[in-house]
């Protein structure tokens, strides 16, 4: 299975950019919100528009208009309103929670080889685990753009690259620009798992190959 398959394959519609008007309409909603929850902040600790006034130096006027919002909030005026009130800038704009960071994906099985997604976002580094059974093939190197990091979890993995003919153990794992002829896949003596990175672009692993033994 090629890289490109994998790209394209491998990841669903989380990682399509929204288009430019929905950006702003999100901007907007999130802007006229803050209002409500100005005056709501203020509130709930018993303050006055005079006294926040005085404590930020905003004028009684400026404030009647964020919390209506007849004024479009800046960071310049929401900064000393969070401190004032003792609470993150954060709280003040409603910063959307975090989305669940887990990866939830269908494997693919491409010429029997059985790949589970790990990132989600189109472009850039790409993760898989993989799932290679137990079979014989015949090596076929072939070289491509990119780099690749292969970490082995349980069995063996037969890997060609260039000159080298080596055998990756578990916790055992290799890195190499796919610009050199490179394949891998089963040793023929039972089934491996791996965790497979590639990407034109990321930090290195710094780890070692055994050699196969004769």
């Amino acid at each position: 299975m090629s890289d490109d398959d994998l790209r394209k394959n491998g990841h669903g519609g989380d990682g399509a950019a929204d288009g430019d008007g929905d950006g702003a309409d999100d901007t907007d909603r999130v802007l006229g919100e803050v209002g409500p929850r100005l005056r709501r902040i203020r509130k709930e600790r018993g303050a006055t528009l005079a006294g926040l006034s005085a404590a930020t130096g905003i004028s009684v006027s400026t404030l009647s208009r964020l919390e209506s919002g007849l004024r479009r909030p800046s960071l310049e005026l929401l900064l000393p309103l969070a401190r004032a009130h003792g609470v993150a800038l954060d709280e003040l704009v409603g910063a959307p929670a975090v989305r669940d960071p887990r990866v939830r994906s269908e494997p693919i099985v491409r010429y029997g080889r059985t790949h589970w997604p790990l990132t989600r976002q189109p472009g850039g580094l790409q993760a898989f685990k993989v799932l290679e059974p137990r079979r014989s093939l015949e090596p076929e190197p072939r070289v491509h753009e990119g780099y690749e990091w292969l970490y082995v979890l349980s069995g063996r993995l037969r890997l060609v690259l260039g000159d080298h003919d080596v055998v990756l153990g578990p916790g055992e794992a290799a890195e190499f620009d796919t610009r050199t002829p490179h394949w891998f896949g089963s040793t023929g003596e039972g089934p491996v798992e791996f965790l497979s990175l590639f990407g034109p672009q990321g930090e290195r692993m710094h780890v070692r190959a055994r050699p196969r033994s004769s």
